[in-house]
């Protein structure tokens, strides 16, 4: 993988770049839709390129080594064959998954165990089985095993967590580069900053992930719970300790207004199940605000989904048609929810490379906020 930088921002710690990976160039900043078990959940993968116009996906390492499993991914030729699916593909570690099965799972130094949350059956992680694992997936990016810390989160465990973390990533680095991809391309592995939401501690964990000299550097551990200002303080301090040179993926971020916030802050990449969730709970986010579609207001209002809207759903149909589908809980209903919340988001990160090329991006990035937080 290469990163190069091709501007930033004046006013702001912004900036575009572009990524060359084996599966395609991806244009930055970015926003992954994600694909929990294989499929970004409500959308044909030919929507997903040709309507939503994603340029990277990403597949979760839990969910996939437990369902189809890695014999049949591996048989399929990757999860890219499997799924057909030829453009970028990110794999997280399921470190976060280890985290939000606090009630099944058990953390030692050599290795996590865990119970199958579909199944009752156990299992186990290491660092060096999560990165063999992501080797039979077989992502272009694959991510360092951590432990994602709860919040709110007491200093001396988010301090010996974070230092486990930096040691599982020493294993995770030395099985990535003494085993081979399974496939004929080349895969990239990502440390992982952690540290909660302590000062001290974020930049320690950022200094170790610089030490590492990967190719580029994730920040977990945020939006788990934390205000929207604390994700900003953490962002900004790990950025201010990352190289600039090297690209940044903030994990599990966010909402419109945490994009561009983040955006400002120096962030290259992002994922968020937001779009999609929020989606087939019928709220619907525009560049003028959030649409709950089930209020009551909606019901005879004609009028597209969003006159502003980048997808063929936006024009095709209308809020009144949308709102029924969402209140008889028609399939279609999440699909068209689905596909204009995911056009939304990668028009939004679009039109913020667009406003950083310009010269233009803080002052618009201002505005835009006060908009997208408004509800309609």
């Amino acid at each position: 993988m290469k990163f190069i930088i091709q501007h930033s921002d004046k006013q702001s710690k912004a900036r575009t770049g572009e990524i060359e990976t084996a599966h395609g160039k991806i244009l930055t900043p970015v926003f992954m839709p994600v694909g929990t078990a294989g499929t970004v959940k409500a959308v044909h993968q030919r929507e997903l390129q040709n309507d939503i116009k994603a340029q990277i996906i990403l597949g979760n390492t839990y969910h996939l080594y437990l369902r189809p499993g890695l014999d049949t991914i591996e048989q399929a030729g990757g999860l890219h064959k499997f799924i057909q699916w030829d453009k970028p593909m990110l794999t997280d570690s399921g470190g976060y998954q280890v985290y939000s099965l606090a009630e099944k799972r058990k953390i030692s130094e050599e290795k996590v165990k865990f119970t199958s949350h579909i199944d009752g059956s156990t299992h186990f992680f290491s660092p060096e089985s999560v990165i063999d694992i992501q080797r039979t997936i077989g992502a272009d990016i694959i991510m360092a095993f951590d432990e994602c810390t709860p919040y709110p989160c007491e200093y001396d465990y988010a301090k010996k967590s974070m230092e486990m973390t930096h040691r599982w990533l020493k294993r995770c680095i030395k099985q990535f580069d003494e085993t081979g991809e399974k496939y004929e391309y080349k895969q990239t592995l990502f440390p992982i900053v952690q540290g909660s939401t302590y000062k001290d501690l974020r930049e320690q964990s950022a200094e170790v992930i610089a030490s590492c000299h990967r190719e580029g550097n994730a920040i977990g551990g945020l939006s788990v719970g934390e205000p929207a200002d604390e994700m900003y303080a953490m962002t900004e301090i790990v950025c201010n300790v990352l190289p600039w040179e090297k690209l940044r993926y903030l994990m599990g971020v966010g909402t419109p207004v945490n994009i561009l916030e983040c955006i400002a802050l120096g962030i290259d990449m992002f994922d968020c199940v937001l779009p999609t969730r929020n989606a087939r709970n019928g709220m619907l986010f525009t560049s003028n605000g959030i649409i709950n579609i089930r209020n009551e207001k909606w019901k005879n209002d004609f009028s597209p989904i969003d006159e502003e809207g980048t997808s063929f759903v936006d024009r095709e149909y209308s809020k009144a048609y949308l709102r029924h589908l969402n209140h008889s809980k028609e399939i279609l209903g999440a699909q068209i929810a689905t596909i204009h919340n995911l056009a939304f988001y990668i028009w939004l990160v679009n039109e913020a490379r667009t406003k950083i090329t310009e010269g233009t991006f803080y002052e618009w990035k201002n505005k835009m906020v006060k908009q997208l937080a408004q509800r309609l």
